[in-house]
C-alpha cells in the first residue's frame, strides 16, 4: 500500500509530535510521503499527482472538508480517504468512533473498513462533511478562532461566553421545500428572530458539542435544528441545555430532517466544518448519499453510518 498523508501548513507546530508519531505507525504498513499544502491550489495539485497513493488526511474537520473539496473537484472521490484527527475540535472523527491516539488512529486508515458517508452540497460549489451553522455559534466560533493557539479545545466554550447573548437574527429555513415551524405558531419564514440554525450531517460541532445528536452521517438525511430562543433569561437557559445535550427538549427548539435545507435572510454568516465563510443571503444544502468513504474501526458506533 502507498499513502500519501497531507498536512495543513497552517496547523503550526502543536499537533509536530502527534503527527510523527501516527507517521511511525502508518510507515510499519505502508509506503508513505507527506505533503504539506496552504492552498486549495496546492491540494489540487497533490490530489492531480497523487497516482495511485490512497490519501491520509492528517488533521481536524476543516483539513478534512478541504481534501474532500479537492477530491470533489477532481472528480475523484471513490477511494477510501483515511482520516487521522490532529485538530483542535476533531468532530467528525468523534462521530465515526475514530481514536484519538494518533498511532491508533494510523492503525485504523490501515487496517479499518471503509464506510459510505453523506456529504452536504451547496449551490455555491462548496461540500460540507460535517456540520454547518448559522447565528450565535457563528460569532463563538470567530471569538474561539482568536483563541485556539493559546487554549486548545478551550476556545471553544470560552469563544461562545465571549460572544455574549447577541440578538437573534431574522432568517428564513426550508426543509425540503416546506418553511420549518417554531414553537408558539410561529415559522422560520424571516420574519421570526432565530438564536441558531444548524444543518448538521454528524452530531457534535465546536470540539464536542452536541448540537444534533441523533445526527447520523451515513444515513442520507440532514439533521437542521432551529433555536428560536431569542431572549436573554432564555438565550442562557438555552446555552446551560445544549452543554448539557437537552436542549432539544426546550419548547423554543424544534429538530426536523431532510435532504434539502435553504437559508436565507441577512446577509447571514455561516461556520462551516469549523470554517468562517462570508455572510451570504441565501444558501442551499442537499445531501449527496454515500458520496465518499472513510477507513473505520470494525466496532463501530451507531452514529458511524451504515
Amino acid at each position: 500500500m502507498e499513502l500519501l498523508v497531507v498536512v495543513n501548513r497552517g496547523a503550526g507546530s502543536a499537533g509536530e509530535e502527534r503527527l510523527a508519531r501516527a507517521l511511525e505507525v502508518l510507515r510499519r504498513g505502508a509506503g508513505v510521503e507527506v505533503a504539506v499544502t496552504g492552498s486549495p491550489a496546492e491540494l489540487d495539485d497533490v490530489v492531480a499527482a497523487r497516482g495511485a497513493r490512497r490519501l491520509v488526511v492528517a488533521g481536524g474537520d476543516g483539513s478534512v472538508s478541504a481534501v474532500v473539496a479537492a477530491l470533489d473537484r477532481a472528480g475523484d472521490l471513490g477511494d477510501p480517504l483515511g482520516i487521522v484527527p490532529l485538530g483542535t475540535g476533531n468532530d467528525l472523527a468523534g462521530a465515526l468512533g475514530l481514536p484519538d491516539d494518533p498511532g491508533a488512529a494510523a492503525r485504523v486508515v490501515l487496517e479499518g473498513t471503509p464506510r459510505r458517508l453523506d456529504l452536504l452540497r451547496d449551490d455555491a460549489g462548496g461540500v460540507v462533511v460535517n456540520a454547518v451553522h448559522a447565528g450565535i455559534g457563528v460569532r463563538a466560533a470567530g471569538e474561539a478562532a482568536r483563541l485556539k493557539d493559546r487554549l486548545g479545545a478551550l476556545a471553544y466554550p470560552v469563544g461562545a461566553a465571549l460572544a455574549g447573548t447577541g440578538p437573534g437574527e431574522a432568517l428564513r429555513v426550508a426543509v425540503d421545500g416546506a418553511e420549518v415551524a417554531v414553537p408558539g405558531g410561529r415559522a422560520a419564514d424571516g420574519d421570526t428572530p432565530l438564536l441558531m440554525v444548524g444543518v448538521c450531517n454528524g452530531p457534535t460541532i465546536g470540539g464536542g458539542t452536541a448540537l444534533a445528536p441523533g445526527a447520523d452521517p451515513g444515513d442520507g438525511l440532514a439533521d437542521v435544528v432551529v433555536s428560536a430562543a431569542t431572549g436573554p433569561a432564555a438565550r442562557v437557559a438555552f446555552a446551560a441545555a445544549l452543554l448539557a445535550g437537552r436542549h432539544g427538549d426546550r419548547d423554543d427548539v424544534v429538530v426536523v430532517r431532510g435532504r434539502e435545507v435553504t437559508l436565507s435572510g441577512g446577509p447571514v454568516g455561516l461556520d462551516a466544518d469549523g470554517d468562517l465563510l462570508d455572510p451570504v443571503p441565501s444558501r442551499t444544502w442537499r445531501v449527496q448519499p454515500g458520496a465518499w468513504s472513510v477507513p473505520l474501526p470494525v466496532a463501530l458506533p451507531r452514529s458511524a453510518g451504515r
